[in-house]
């Protein structure tokens, strides 16, 4: 068993969002194809603390490589007031031929990316103008962090971010250090409509657990990434173009889609998933004149096929920590 811990994701993937990118981009197609198996994600949840939980992904990705295995991800928001991430996640990758657990491996560093990575490849896909120099970010967290350097790769024109959280202090932090990760221009909106003004592009990174924003200020021909699922009212997902990442997976856990189709009783509202656009781009067509709102449910197989990726770069680099004698019949330490 090799145990990769923190130090050993971030050093094979630091810096490398191109290559992130394109396995998210692989994963989808193949995911498209059927080349993929895909249960429904397990949520557990507690009674006593509502916004609190730890949600089980399971996948297999097939192909020339094949992958499959577990990510098992908490959310704890209440962690931020402690200092602490509110994610943190494992994941174990099984042998595809055997099951055998193969690898345990820090999963929040590859579960940020892989989620940065599927909104940076919607940006280029279905921003209305393809030179984009402006985005805006709604929440100041991890994951609107690495949404930014992923847009940054993704789209060579970006050159200024707007970001806004209901935590000005956090707002003032995160435009810091963003812009010296990124390079970019990074001013902070005291509003959420000021936020959403100012950038035809929008990512969505909250902890919200009902919708509550207003898209009103949004300019037409707009396009936001709805990363965090749970922020857009049914009335303004009717009114826009709609594309998921498995509209079957995303209907479920009381998300705006999930919410418009129980209001509606229908999920024709859904234009496109995005593997099926990235098989065949001739298969969608952008309004410039409505709002796109992007929404991943976040697919187990993007991680799982990102870790394999990580657990082959270890070992072929020697990193990370190998455990024996963890399986029956194996070599026990002396």
């Amino acid at each position: 068993m090799l145990i990769l811990r923190h130090a050993d994701v971030r050093q094979i993937l630091d810096g490398q969002e191109r290559l992130v990118a394109d396995v998210v981009e692989k994963t989808y197609k193949a995911h498209d194809e059927g080349r993929t198996a895909l249960p429904h994600s397990i949520f557990l949840r507690f009674p006593d603390s509502p916004r609190d939980r730890i949600i089980g992904l399971p996948a297999f990705v097939g192909g020339d490589e094949p992958a499959t295995g577990m990510k098992w991800i908490s959310s704890f928001p209440g962690n931020l007031e402690q200092g602490l991430e509110r994610a943190s996640a494992a994941i174990i990758l099984n042998e595809a031929g055997t099951g055998r657990p193969a690898a345990l491996v820090e999963g929040s560093v590859i579960s940020a990316k892989r989620t940065a990575a599927s909104a940076a490849v919607a940006a280029r896909l279905f921003t209305a103008e393809p030179d984009t120099h402006g985005a805006a970010l709604i929440g100041c967290g991890v994951i609107n962090l690495e949404v930014l350097r992923f847009l940054r790769s993704e789209l060579p024109g970006l050159r200024h971010a707007t970001v806004h959280d209901q935590d000005p202090a956090r707002a003032a932090l995160f435009a810091r250090r963003a812009a010296e990760l990124t390079g970019l221009g990074v001013t902070v909106a005291d509003t959420v409509g000021e936020a959403l003004a100012a950038h035809r592009l929008v990512s969505l990174a909250t902890t919200a657990a009902t919708p509550h924003l207003d898209l009103a200020p949004l300019a037409p021909g707009s396009t936001v990434l709805h990363v965090s699922l749970r922020d857009i009212k049914v009335e303004d997902i009717l009114a826009a173009q709609n594309v998921t990442d498995d509209t079957d997976h995303v209907s479920r856990e009381q998300t705006s889609v999930h919410l418009t189709e129980q209001a509606t009783g229908k999920r024709d509202f859904v234009d496109a998933e995005i593997g099926r656009i990235l098989r065949d781009p001739a298969s969608f067509r952008r309004d410039p004149a409505r709002t796109l709102v992007y929404s991943p449910f976040g697919l187990g197989a993007l991680d799982i096929a990102l870790a394999a990726r990580v657990h082959a770069e270890a070992a072929a680099k020697g990193l990370g920590v190998e455990v024996e004698g963890f399986l029956p019949g194996e070599t026990r330490p002396s």
